[in-house]
C-alpha cells in the first residue's frame, strides 16, 4: 500500500443491525457473521491495492474495531453522534480533509469478491475524471465514489445513487470501460450472496459460508434437505478470490 495516492474511506454499519434484507433465509447470528467477514474482507482487499495509500475505517462496532485497531495502515474513526451511512460517510470524508493532498474514495463495506487489482483498476481509470462513480451491478446503486485530490466529494449512497450521481456529474466508470464485477458485487440479499460465491470470495466470508454447509442452503426449501447428503467436511467450499 506504500507509495498509493488514494485515500480510500470505508463506513461499515454495526453488524447486529446490517444486512436485514438477508432474513428470512439467514438468522441474526449468520447475518451479523457475515457483515463481519465482508467487511474484514474488504479492508484486507483495500490494504493490499497498490494505488492506496490509506485506508479510513468508519464505524461504530466494536469487534470490528477491536480487530482493525491491531493494522498499522488502517485508521480507525469512531462512529458517533447521527447513526447511518451518510452520516458515517460525511464523517470519513471530513476526517481525511485534515490529511489533504491525496484523491479520495468512498467504497462500501459489503464487498467479499473484491480484489486488490480490480480496485487498482478502478481507481486508475477515475485518475481521468474529478469526480467518478462505480454502479453496482443491478445498476442502480453504487459501490464506490472518487473525487480527484482538491475536489469537493459529496456522494449519495443509497436507493437510485447511480442515476443520482450521474446527474451530479460523476462519470460512470462502468459505462466508460470495463470494471471488474467483484467491485460491483455488494451484498445485501441470498442471490446476491449466491452471485459474490461465484465470482471468489475473501477467505473470511469463505470461511463463514462454509459453516452453512451443514445446514440447508440459504435458498433452498427445507424439505429439500437429503439426510444422505455429505457431511460439512465433505461439502465443497465456497471458491476464494485470488488478488
Amino acid at each position: 500500500m506504500s507509495g498509493g495516492d488514494w485515500v480510500v474511506v470505508i463506513p461499515v454499519k454495526l453488524f447486529a443491525a446490517a444486512k436485514s434484507r438477508l432474513r428470512p433465509q439467514l438468522g441474526d447470528e449468520q447475518r451479523a457473521a457475515l457483515a463481519r467477514a465482508f467487511a474484514l474482507d474488504t479492508v484486507d482487499a483495500v490494504r493490499n491495492a497498490e494505488r492506496v495509500a490509506e485506508v479510513v475505517v468508519v464505524t461504530a462496532e466494536p469487534e470490528l474495531g477491536a480487530e482493525l485497531a491491531a493494522l498499522p495502515d488502517v485508521e480507525l474513526v469512531p462512529e458517533s453522534g447521527e447513526p447511518g451511512l451518510t452520516a458515517a460517510i460525511e464523517l470519513g470524508i471530513g476526517h481525511v480533509r485534515h490529511g489533504g493532498g491525496r484523491h479520495l474514495a468512498v467504497l462500501l463495506g459489503d464487498l467479499p469478491a473484491l480484489r486488490s487489482a480490480a480496485l487498482d483498476g478502478a481507481l486508475e481509470a477515475a485518475c481521468g475524471h474529478r469526480l467518478a462513480f462505480v454502479a453496482d451491478l443491478e445498476g442502480t446503486g453504487t459501490t464506490l465514489v472518487t473525487a480527484l485530490a482538491g475536489t469537493g466529494l459529496e456522494p449519495g449512497f443509497g436507493p437510485d445513487s447511480a442515476a443520482a450521481h450521474r446527474a451530479a456529474g460523476f462519470a460512470d466508470l462502468a459505462a466508460i470501460g470495463s470494471i471488474d464485477l467483484g467491485l460491483r458485487r455488494d451484498v445485501d440479499t441470498v442471490e446476491a450472496l449466491e452471485a459474490a460465491l461465484g465470482l471468489g470470495v475473501g477467505p473470511r466470508t469463505a470461511e463463514v459460508v462454509a459453516a452453512f454447509a451443514d445446514e440447508a442452503l440459504p435458498h433452498a426449501p427445507a424439505e429439500a434437505s437429503d439426510p444422505l447428503a455429505p457431511d460439512a467436511a465433505e461439502a465443497p467450499a465456497a471458491p476464494a478470490r485470488s488478488q
